[in-house]
């Protein structure tokens, strides 16, 4: 079965119609959840699973080799035409591209949780499925969160900032992330302060660094989704936050 080229430090693994490319230190770890069937079903029935809503559930698992914790995602079309492509992909699927995305964006400083493997099912001749592993964020909360009327507000200024010098890190490394919203942003606590991780890489394109295209488009699509969240969820986000996080995003 096609899948992505294998980055130094991964390794192939395959099972039936499944193949898995997985880091070096989790091989053990992809083979014992294919005896189970796919990564996501194997997550699925696992009795200490936490469930994780989004596009669809996802699986906040300890993996049964190496303990490591993850989130074991299954990938889904969203748009217009997502009932009908639902789960299907033409191969290799997005999923090969998602661990490329997140390995050059932790080479250049921005923080995205690391893909320790990505699985690949046959599901048609011309079609497949796939399933992507990502290491877990401990004690993480997406940036809707804060935004809550209930939230502490210097908790709330604290993830702003925090957002801000990851959109910051995301212009100077010229990646244009074409669903960055307010979801999309995981605020966990860091060695001083808050740390902000970005997910679902698989929608980043690099240009130049620091390109101005960039800087307007990122700043454009989170901005679009903070006033979403406030006009239609009554969300707490006020112009001097978007100010805040406006044109270079000053500190």
């Amino acid at each position: 079965m096609m899948v992505g080229a294998t980055p130094a430090g991964y390794v192939r693994v395959t099972a039936g119609r499944c193949a898995v490319i997985a880091r070096e230190d989790v091989a053990g770890d992809a083979k014992a959840l294919l005896a189970e069937g796919t990564l996501y079903e194997a997550a699925a029935r696992n009795l200490g699973a936490r469930t994780l809503q989004g596009r669809g559930v996802s699986y906040a698992i300890a993996l049964p080799a190496s303990g490591t914790r993850v989130v074991v995602r299954h990938n889904r079309h969203g748009g217009l035409f997502a009932p009908l492509t639902r789960d299907l992909f033409l191969p290799p699927t997005r999923a090969p591209y998602e661990l490329d995305v997140a390995l050059r964006l932790i080479k250049q400083g921005v923080r995205t949780p690391p893909v320790v493997m990505y699985g690949v099912e046959q599901a048609h001749v011309f079609f497949r499925r796939a399933d992507v592993v990502t290491c877990e964020i401990a004690n993480g909360r997406d940036m809707a969160t804060y935004m809550h009327p209930n939230e502490d507000s210097g908790a709330r200024e604290r993830a702003w900032s925090a957002t801000r010098a990851l959109v910051r890190a995301l212009n100077a490394a010229g990646a244009r992330h074409h669903d960055l919203n307010i979801k999309n942003i995981l605020l966990a606590p860091g060695k001083v302060g808050l740390d902000a991780w970005v997910l679902d890489v698989d929608r980043v394109e690099f240009s130049k660094p620091d390109d101005p295209t960039v800087r307007d488009g990122n700043v454009a699509r989170l901005l679009r989704s903070a006033r979403k969240w406030r006009d239609e969820r009554g969300a707490v986000f006020d112009e001097r936050e978007i100010a805040a996080i406006s044109g270079r995003l000053p500190s």
